[in-house]
């Protein structure tokens, strides 16, 4: 992802599957809402999952989700070429 993003918290609906909050959909952002064409990749640590979601403008945004707390965030951006 180009360049470092400052952590903020967004909106982020989600498919439900045996788990809530399994898989997101769309990201509500300030700007308006984008929806996720693509997960491209999932990883996990302590705590948290991360994820790779190309969404229907071209931009791609790596989430994280705070099971604990249920708190997504944003960790990284990167626009269309």
């Amino acid at each position: 992802m180009r360049g470092p993003v400052r952590k903020q918290v967004i909106s982020v609906e989600c498919h439900s599957g045996y788990q809530a909050d399994e898989l997101p959909l769309r990201l509500n952002l300030i700007d308006g809402v984008r929806e996720i064409v693509a997960i491209e990749d999932r990883w996990y640590s302590p705590g948290a999952t991360y994820f790779r979601v190309l969404v229907d403008d071209g931009d791609r945004y790596v989430l994280r989700h705070e099971e604990a707390q249920d708190v997504w965030s944003l960790t990284g951006y990167r626009a269309a070429s």
